[in-house]
């Protein structure tokens, strides 16, 4: 586990964007991209804690999300 180094996350940047998707019902929180054209959600991750959204966010190169319901 020492020394693991998560690699960059490619999306194409022109056409989606990083986003987190939570549920209003359950608070579940996905993180996925969400096309800028046609609006549609691709999954990539489900996140448990505040560790793995930061992980994701460091993967995409962000540093702040925007939150979809």
């Amino acid at each position: 586990m020492f020394g693991f180094k998560r690699k960059m996350i490619e999306y194409d940047k022109e056409k989606c964007q990083p986003v987190l998707r939570r549920s209003i019902c359950t608070g579940e929180k996905v993180a996925g991209f969400q096309n800028l054209d046609s609006g549609e959600f691709k999954e990539y991750q489900l996140i448990h804690d505040d560790r793995e959204l930061q992980e994701f966010m460091k993967g995409c190169g962000i540093s702040s999300i925007k939150t979809i319901y």
